[in-house]
């Protein structure tokens, strides 16, 4: 946990490959994994629940990052610090990934965002994917004394030293948030090249982030818009990295219908519908090159242990049957 391995790749880590692989598309979760009103979660039986995604066959779940409740925006995240969430939950579950969805970086000293995410990644064995964002949020820009006109100068800065300090060994660095003069190290390392990833533009121009990072996680589109937004993205990395995979993912919200015939209608940045339709759906995904779909229950007109229990047994069976390429966990289970 002290050293880097220069030879490791993001393909080797055990929560990027669990999630990853072209011409395949598994699902995630959002916590929490609940339906609820406004910005109220019970957060009841969420322990119970990941162990069961886990079980089904889900491929990660996912934390926000929410430092402050804002009623007016809608969403508190799971409430709980991502940080501490994540090694409460690493501790119950065996080999689904965890995956942050996203780290606020100008709200976060970059050495601080570093630790806590080696130190996970250590003590899950590798299965952390660290999604970052700019943050869109201003009420919390003001709180933390931080100018929102610099968010995108200052997560720049941030992504290119967290990699920097995870992956240099005592490394020099001068950053507007400080300097290392070679003296110092951050520990732990991760387990090998922890998986980086953009959310959004996060004021970056897409050639920068597909040159930078380890994939890319946007926002719901029809699959004709998403086919658009996809081949944007393949075509920039294969000028930044030729030949390199770099996945696609997205959220979207479900209110899962208990009539799977049931045709869809539009609800905030998804859709209900029964689920021929959401496989359907997913279908289309995967076939314009999504990679991985992170599934929000928050708008759900049935307990989510219900909606988690028909999308194990219906929809990633049939998922699974369909991806051209698919990856072993490492119990031999299909991720």
């Amino acid at each position: 946990m002290f050293k880097v391995d220069p030879t490791a790749r993001v393909e080797g880590a055990p929560g990027f490959r669990r999630m990853f692989a072209a011409d395949r598309l598994t699902l995630g979760v959002f916590f929490p994994i609940e339906a609820f009103p406004h910005d109220q979660p019970t957060l009841r039986d969420q322990e119970r629940l990941a162990v069961r995604a886990q079980e089904l066959g889900f491929a990660a779940l996912w934390c926000r990052d929410v430092p402050l409740r804002d009623p007016s925006f809608g969403d508190v995240g799971q409430v709980y610090d991502p940080w501490v969430y994540l090694g409460w939950i690493g501790a119950i579950t065996r080999d689904i990934a965890l995956a942050t969805g996203s780290i606020v970086l100008p709200l976060r000293h970059p050495l601080h965002v570093a630790k806590a995410a080696a130190s996970v990644d250590q003590l899950s064995r590798g299965r952390l994917v660290l999604g970052v964002a700019s943050g869109d949020r201003p009420v919390e820009f003001p709180a933390f004394g931080v100018d929102i006109e610099r968010r995108a100068n200052l997560f720049r800065e941030d992504f290119e030293a967290i990699r920097r300090v995870l992956g240099t060994e005592f490394p020099v660095l001068k950053t507007s948030r400080g300097v290392l003069t070679g003296q110092a190290d951050l520990v732990p390392k991760p387990m090998g090249r922890l998986p980086l990833l953009v959310t959004g533009n996060s004021g970056q121009p897409l050639p920068w982030i597909a040159a930078h990072s380890d994939g890319w996680i946007t926002y719901p589109r029809s699959i004709e818009r998403q086919a658009e937004t996809v081949a944007r993205w393949r075509a920039q990395v294969e000028e930044a990295a030729p030949g390199r995979f770099k996945p696609f993912a997205q959220s979207l919200y479900v209110d899962l219908d208990a009539d799977p015939q049931l045709p869809p209608t539009s609800i905030h940045l998804g859709f209900k519908s029964g689920r021929l339709f959401l496989l359907s759906f997913l279908e289309g995904l995967r076939g314009v090159g999504v990679n991985h779909v992170i599934l929000n229950l928050k708008y759900g007109a049935r307990p989510a242990a219900e909606v988690l229990e028909e999308i194990g047994a219906e929809v990633l069976p049939a998922l699974a049957a369909g991806n051209k390429t698919r990856t072993a966990s490492d119990d031999g289970t299909l991720a």
